[in-house]
């Protein structure tokens, strides 16, 4: 097993995090283009927010399909061949004619963008101690938010920059594929892994389904990753609009406010070491909550205050709930994660739908209410999983 701060544990977190780093940067590319891709194609807010929708949607389609393949071949060879697919996907969308052919090659995207998370995981929990294993997942969890920050601001200068969304695809893809190459080398080969026998997929899955352990986290993480991440699309629209008036390069540069959520992942092993898992989960529940209350005014430095608090909750509680799984099973740990990603995206994928017609009926003071309603439900479930940990203590 690879040890905390060893060599070996460094290379591994590395490579892991660059590669993380590389979904994150095209999978998030077209969150501050929506505006733009509104205009140009003439659709309404929520029409528009389909670009960014499908692709999770279609990550979430591909994560069992992943983990499965992963359990039977290994982890290095499908977290890096969808990646590379995943990457040239990217520089293809540059050259749609139309809006349906980008919605559908970014579904197709988001499904080869899922080989990694769904891996990743699964692959530290296989390598790495337990000590090992909550840092490195902060670490990863952090690197998740760096590429996310890249590749929202970074598409939003490059669309104004060069004067069009198709340049934001071609160019951040043409860098993705440059930094893949190193990852070849750089990854340890799995020594740990045992692969899976067949016919165990379905019984596994229905397993991690029925745990009492585990649905609660997964859908105290779908739920609140349904809200934080679309309250940024409904945020984006306010700003674009009058009177405000941002362009593409500024709503860009709003997403640098995960950067509290990258500091955030950094310091959640050490904070769940310090006071516990569950309590740091109700924690930053409860610290999205109040952050969350900046929107009820539609001032622009509140608002971002608001963004800043809500970063730094939200990725605090999605280390912790990816720490959980990753110490909660012993089994089919790539079908465990990722299982609890599926829920994740999916809620991804439906925030748009549940947030809209709060945005509809009072702008961004309704999404704010729409956000607190879900997070008085996550906070239930923590308290559930709290309750539960006391009387079967998660493994470790």
């Amino acid at each position: 097993m690879i040890d905390l701060k060893t060599p070996l544990w460094w290379r591994a977190t590395l490579a892991l995090g660059l590669g993380s780093m590389l979904v994150f940067v095209n999978l998030y590319l077209t969150q501050p283009l929506l505006p733009l891709l509104a205009r140009d194609f003439e659709l309404s807010a929520l029409s528009a927010s389909w670009a960014l929708s499908v692709s999770t949607l279609g990550l979430a389609a591909g994560l069992l399909f992943w983990a499965r393949v992963a359990d039977r071949l290994g982890r290095k060879p499908v977290m890096l061949g969808c990646l590379l697919v995943a990457i040239l996907l990217s520089l293809l969308i540059a050259l749609v004619p139309g809006f349906t052919a980008l919605v559908v090659l970014r579904a197709l995207q988001g499904f080869f963008l899922a080989g990694l998370p769904a891996t990743a995981v699964a692959y530290m929990g296989e390598e790495f101690t337990p000590k090992a294993l909550v840092t490195s997942i902060g670490i990863y969890i952090a690197a998740n938010s760096v590429g996310g920050i890249a590749g929202r601001v970074l598409g939003g200068l490059i669309a104004q920059w060069a004067g069009g969304w198709q340049a934001s695809f071609l160019i951040l893809g043409g860098l993705s594929l440059l930094l893949w190459l190193p990852l070849l080398k750089l990854l340890p080969r799995s020594r740990q892994f045992v692969p899976a026998a067949r016919g165990e997929g379905a019984s596994a899955l229905l397993g991690h389904v029925r745990n009492p352990l585990l649905w609660p986290v997964y859908l105290v993480g779908g739920l609140n990753f349904m809200v934080f991440l679309n309250q940024y699309t409904y945020v984006a629209f306010y700003l674009a609009a009058p009177p405000i008036s941002l362009a593409p390069a500024a709503l860009g540069l709003l997403f640098l406010t995960y950067l509290t959520g990258t500091f955030a992942s950094g310091i959640s092993g050490w904070l769940i070491h310090r006071f516990g898992l569950c309590q740091t989960l109700l924690l930053a529940i409860a610290i999205m909550a109040v952050g969350n209350l900046g929107l009820l005014s539609q001032r622009l430095p509140l608002i971002l205050l608001a963004l800043l608090v809500d970063s730094f909750a939200f990725f605090l509680a999605h280390a912790c709930a990816s720490s959980w799984v990753g110490r909660s099973v012993r089994q089919h740990r790539a079908l465990a994660s990722s299982l609890y990603l599926v829920f994740y995206y999916l809620g991804a994928s439906l925030g748009g739908l549940y947030l809209y017609p709060f945005w509809e009926g009072a702008g961004l003071p309704g999404v704010a209410m729409g956000m607190m309603l879900v997070l008085v439900v996550t906070a239930g479930l923590s308290l559930r999983l709290w309750r539960l940990e006391r009387r079967v203590p998660v493994s470790t």
